[in-house]
């Protein structure tokens, strides 16, 4: 393995950690070892050790709770490891891939996410993203999807990055702007939702019903076969 990745940035932050956590280092490159034998002959370890370390860095500057940082870390890092090998033809593609992007990834891209995951029962990948993602998921977003039989609980914000941007077939972005890398070949969708922040569950509910119509009629026209 290459030598330890760990910016300044990261470096200030751990030494500011509470004891137990002063070390993530080791975890992390365990984390890096194991995804590094799974993605052998598509990226060196070198790039692995590297995503793993920018992942944890990324996830750390909003995270309140260090306690699963490092899990988070591992998770994050093998979707984004994912996507770069589907956008480079180095991994299969057999379903399609739907983006979800809102701002704080904590309400509108994360219901739509398990709204779609749910109604698509492995027809669909689905990701969610946001461009300035916040350290947990809305509790009444997460109150309002337990309703359907929804749990959110293993969800957490995670940051935009290209990589998902480029595997994704299409990109549905909700009160973000221009923060999507625009690639060639991609249909860009543009939802105008209202924010579920510091509403009222009956005004969640409303958003998430209309979320639900909106990912039923994405989910046909994705699924449909030409006659």
């Amino acid at each position: 393995m290459s030598e330890n990745p760990l910016d300044e940035e990261l470096r200030s932050q751990v030494h500011r950690a509470q004891p137990e956590l002063l070390m993530p280092q080791a975890v992390l490159s365990r984390t890096a070892e194991d995804l590094a034998a799974k993605y052998t002959g598509v990226f060196s370890p070198q790039t692995v050790e590297r995503y793993v370390f920018e992942s944890y860095t990324a996830l750390r500057r909003t995270a309140r709770v260090h306690t699963h940082l490092t899990t988070l870390a591992g998770r994050f890092a093998a979707d984004r490891l994912t996507a770069l090998a589907q956008s480079r033809g180095a991994a299969p593609k057999d379903v399609p891939e739907v983006l979800f992007v809102c701002v704080h990834n904590a309400g509108r891209s994360q219901m739509a996410a398990a709204l779609l995951d749910h109604h698509a029962q492995g027809r669909v990948h689905v990701r969610s993203a946001g461009s300035a993602p916040i350290h947990a998921i809305n509790p009444t977003v997460a109150e309002a999807m337990t309703e359907l039989g929804l749990d959110l609980g293993a969800e957490y914000p995670k940051p935009l990055t290209d990589d998902v941007v480029a595997a994704a077939d299409v990109v549905v972005s909700m009160g973000c702007g221009d923060a999507c890398a625009v690639y060639p070949g991609k249909r860009y969708l543009d939802w105008a939702l209202d924010d579920p922040e510091g509403q009222p569950l009956e005004a969640v509910r409303v958003i998430r019903d209309d979320l639900d119509t909106r990912v039923r009629q994405l989910l046909r026209e994705l699924t449909t076969v030409p006659a």
